[in-house]
């Protein structure tokens, strides 16, 4: 090979290595570039999915709640008659505890603000022990209080202290004590909850809403007899949506 032979491959060699250096630099400013926007991306997405799932702040006074003879409880302005959102609750179900911790105050300010009609049913969906039993007597006792602001007060006592699905709970003494503690002064309350006086009323009702109602679950959400998904009912903002726009239809 001749001098000049080999130089003009030098240079070939040397200019296709210059091509693949600015190559690998692009490709990598195209990778950083790209790293961050899905990073962006996902911020973006992570942020919007925080501000959809925020819970709302209680707006002001609450609605009536009243305390019907079947053991539901109905929360609603005076002649508010719909949309009606029913919520099947099972006070050991810890989905049931997350769903009034994040979306309670949604439904409050909804019957406050008179765009809803908000009836409880309170079921024991659990048939092993000792889920079956803490269940059983934290709904009875429940029913037990006959004042409805006193009823809201003992449900949200009962989910804040809701025990394990492991253990034995909702003592009796401390169904009891949470009792008196969100302000129940009726002298039978204590001998009621004692005596599980309402268990067996309350067994039957779970049992009748278990076979008449398409409840596979807890927390089952309905606006006018229609079950809700899951995930609105768990995002305060698709849940008011979901109200509202039922009482357009």
């Amino acid at each position: 090979m001749s001098k000049r032979t080999s130089e003009a491959a030098r240079a070939r060699i040397a200019a296709q290595r210059e091509a693949y250096r600015k190559q690998e630099q692009r490709r990598r400013i195209t990778m950083v570039v790209t790293v961050a926007v899905v990073a962006v991306v996902a911020v973006g997405i992570g942020w919007w999915s925080i501000a959809q799932s925020r819970s709302e702040d209680l707006a002001g006074n609450l609605s009536p709640v009243t305390v019907q003879s079947n053991g539901t409880v109905v929360m609603a302005k005076p002649g508010v008659t719909g949309p009606v959102v029913d919520i099947y609750e099972d006070y050991q179900c810890p989905a049931c505890r997350q769903m009034e911790e994040t979306s309670g105050a949604t439904l409050k300010n909804l019957a406050a603000e008179g765009k809803a009609k908000v009836v409880y049913h309170m079921i024991t969906i659990f048939g092993q022990e000792p889920t079956k039993g803490n269940s059983l007597r934290a709904s009875s006792a429940a029913r037990c209080i006959a004042d409805g602001d006193k009823w809201l007060a003992y449900h949200e006592k009962l989910y804040k202290n809701q025990p394990s699905e492991t253990v034995n709970g909702f003592s009796l003494d401390d169904l009891v004590k949470w009792g008196k503690e969100v302000g129940v002064t009726d002298s039978g309350f204590e001998s009621c909850v004692r005596g599980q006086q309402k268990a067996a009323e309350h067994q039957e009702y779970s049992n009748k809403i278990l076979s008449t109602q398409k409840i596979t679950g807890t927390p089952t959400v309905m606006v006018d007899g229609k079950p809700l998904e899951s995930n609105t009912a768990f995002v305060p903002s698709a849940l008011r949506d979901a109200i509202v726009n039922a009482a357009k239809g």
